[in-house]
């Protein structure tokens, strides 16, 4: 290519444009644009700024879309508190319940709760069931969730029919005096529903022995025939039996029953989330414990400091003591007195930051209920 005086001649062209003998035809000839590099960088800066104004608008949209986001989970857990739950469920009470003038109690107590209640003639005889209505906005299959606890309100006689009944279906004999309707009733609920549990509650005694007496003598069965059936009941049937003394502990029995299933969503939902604070840590599997019996003091040490108000530096100085649990049994059996065995830890220096101080008598006692009591329901603190 050569240049001359601001035109520029293209060899190519120059041969291409050659006449047929070979005589070098005319030039073609084209004017160098002085402006043409202000504006290839002027439509790149432009590229440039239409590429950053559309990232901006993408993060923007990404900020929004979280901040919706955000928002649609606050939403989700203001709908599943308990106050809100609660104003989602519906008890449903068959018609059978309201036949017994004692149960215009539950019915006023309900309508004080301003709770939602239905009469509902196709549920289980003599029973409450709950129905819980999902969140506006929640995407599943079904708008309704029907909970699997089911109570049934017997009478005594109702429930000595059912004990009949079970007993002879027990020795192979259920045609002597005909199955139970109310026992037939809940096999054909519990058929249809798989997952229901049903809860008898049976009112007239407080307690189950005082209705054990009182069947035992009614009925003629012996004890093993009484726990033959409740055994029964609850392995073969899934059904439990709770024995109360009125209907006012029915009412009461209904409505704590009411607001824990109120506050079933929201614990399911804190149990299985994720928890972004807890992060992996040395702790979080326990004390790893060798086979050579490398970590058995950090146990010893971890099982001192679970009783209430023992720090780590109080464990210290008593695993440090007695380097093991049986160490220290056989050291309170060596004591002399149950006295001297409740305060043999008492007099243990601690050293710390701020003053030097002792076990005490307090965590010395406890220690020693901790590791010598056989009684499994004794209160430590």
């Amino acid at each position: 290519m050569r240049r001359a005086e601001g035109w520029v001649i293209s060899e190519s062209e120059h041969e291409s444009d050659s006449a047929p003998d070979g005589e070098p035809g005319p030039l073609k000839q084209s004017r160098i644009d002085p402006k043409r590099g202000d504006a290839g960088r002027r439509s790149r800066r432009t590229v440039d700024a239409d590429r950053a104004r559309a990232e901006r608008e993408r993060r923007a949209k990404e900020r929004e879309a979280v901040k919706e986001e955000k928002k649609r989970e606050a939403a989700r857990l203001k709908a599943l508190r308990p106050e809100n739950c609660l104003k989602r469920l519906l008890l449903r009470i068959h018609p059978a319940l309201l036949q017994d003038e004692r149960a215009d109690l539950l019915m006023e107590t309900l309508s004080a709760l301003g709770w939602r209640t239905s009469i509902d003639p196709e549920g289980l005889t003599h029973s409450i069931m709950w129905t819980r209505r999902q969140p506006e906005g929640e995407e599943d299959e079904e708008d309704e969730i029907e909970e699997e606890q089911v109570l049934m309100v017997l009478s005594l006689s109702d429930f000595m029919d059912v004990v009949l009944s079970v007993k002879q279906t027990l020795l192979g004999n259920p045609g002597i005096c005909g199955v139970s309707p109310l026992l037939n009733a809940v096999s054909d609920h519990l058929n249809t529903h798989l997952r229901s549990m049903v809860t008898m509650l049976v009112t007239g005694f407080a307690l189950w022995n005082d209705c054990h007496d009182y069947v035992q003598s009614q009925l003629d069965m012996q004890n093993e025939d009484i726990e033959e059936v409740m055994v029964y009941l609850q392995l073969q049937k899934n059904v439990c039996v709770r024995f109360l003394n009125s209907w006012q502990e029915v009412t009461e029995h209904v409505c704590a029953l009411t607001k824990a299933l109120s506050k079933r969503p929201f614990k399911e939902l804190t149990e299985c989330a994720d928890l972004p604070f807890c992060v992996d840590g040395s702790w979080a599997g326990g004390v790893r414990v060798e086979r050579d019996g490398k970590g058995l003091s950090a146990v010893w040490s971890r099982q001192v400091q679970q009783l209430n108000r023992i720090s780590p530096v109080v464990a210290a100085v008593v695993t440090k003591a007695y380097p093991s649990p049986r160490l220290l049994q056989q050291a309170f059996e060596k004591a002399e007195s149950e006295k001297a065995r409740r305060g043999l830890l008492a007099e243990l220096s601690v050293s710390s930051r701020a003053r030097d101080r002792h076990v005490g008598p307090d965590i010395s006692a406890r220690l020693y209920r901790f590791l010598t009591t056989q009684n499994p329901q004794m209160v430590l603190d």
